[in-house]
């Protein structure tokens, strides 16, 4: 089976809708949930998601929130008849942009880290916000991990950033038990 007969069979579901235009942030948080899903526009007020339970849940949840505002909304469940790669690529595309952005912030980190090894600020407190800051990028690796149901290529790369990272903090705890004072 090629690429494009196995992009063909694949399920996706589709939310229609249409919002009040003011006040504006109601479309802003339309917009926010369907990336938080990590769903892809076809068009404006058209956005796809590769179907699955909870995926159907979260966009039937959506569309009652819709009709609340009070606004419109249909929720089909569809196979692309044309097209498909390029659905299938644009929500590819969109996780490998996210994969991307988590390697961006994980630079970040590990620059970071370094700044405190070069500074030899070698504390608790220090410790404590790399350590928030870590599981902040695991939890949001875990996230976008969840929505890749297709394993976009940027996954890798992601992963192996966010290991350098692991290795990194545990090389700056072992020299904050070092420096610190047993008074933790």
């Amino acid at each position: 089976m090629t690429e494009g007969d196995h992009t063909a069979t694949e399920q996706w579901l589709v939310l229609i809708y249409r919002v009040p235009s003011e006040p504006s942030r109601l479309r802003s948080a339309v917009w926010r949930r369907l990336k938080s899903l990590g769903a892809i526009y076809l068009q404006n007020s058209a956005a796809a998601l590769p179907a699955s339970v909870g995926a159907e849940r979260a966009l039937r949840k959506l569309r009652s929130e819709i009709l609340a505002m009070p606004g419109s909304a249909v929720l089909l469940s569809c196979q692309v008849l044309a097209g498909a790669a390029d659905v299938h690529g644009a929500f590819q595309t969109a996780r490998d942009d996210e994969y991307e952005e988590i390697v961006d912030r994980c630079e970040d980190f590990l620059a970071q880290v370094r700044k405190e090894h070069v500074a030899r600020h070698f504390t608790f407190a220090e410790l404590e916000e790399n350590e928030v800051d870590l599981v902040k990028l695991q939890k949001w690796f875990a996230r976008v991990r969840q929505r890749d149901v297709f394993g976009a290529s940027g996954r890798p790369a992601a992963e192996k950033a966010l290991a350098e990272c692991e290795q990194s903090l545990e090389g700056y705890a072992a020299r904050v038990y070092e420096e610190e004072p047993d008074s933790h």
